[in-house]
């Protein structure tokens, strides 16, 4: 989850994931960013290039939240503003809950510590181990 589009940090986030989205294809995940935003202004912000402030061709989804059901659901939404912290949930592949990062508005996340907890979760699942932080 993410506040809005057409954001300072917001694209950051978006495009660092989306550049980087073969590496969470090549050990079987995915990526989705959603907000409460409406599909036709997510559809602007993809329309729109990176040099002026859009997105750009992506190819990871962006989900239109409109209703704040699935931001309520997850318990990211910040119903004094009307948008979404910045969640970020793992779910692996049996659609257990493993992992959640919620950060405050000014803060983006990182995708190498995104990749690394993927890789653990998968890695103790298939080894029935550990994995420490290093």
């Amino acid at each position: 989850f993410y506040p809005l589009d057409f954001t300072f940090v917001c694209p950051t986030e978006i495009l660092a994931f989306n550049d980087r989205i073969e590496e969470f294809r090549t050990i079987g995940a995915e990526v989705v960013a959603a907000s409460v935003d409406s599909h036709f202004t997510h559809l602007a912000w993809v329309n729109t290039p990176r040099k002026d402030g859009g997105l750009g061709t992506l190819s990871i989804p962006l989900l239109s939240d409109m209703t704040h059901k699935i931001s309520k659901d997850y318990g990211v939404y910040l119903s004094d503003v009307g948008h979404s912290l910045r969640g970020l949930f793992i779910i692996d592949n049996r659609g257990i809950l493993r992992q959640i990062t919620m950060n405050d508005l000014p803060v983006g996340r990182s995708v190498d510590e995104t990749l690394r907890l993927v890789q653990a979760f998968q890695y103790t699942d298939m080894h029935g181990e550990v994995c420490p932080a290093k």
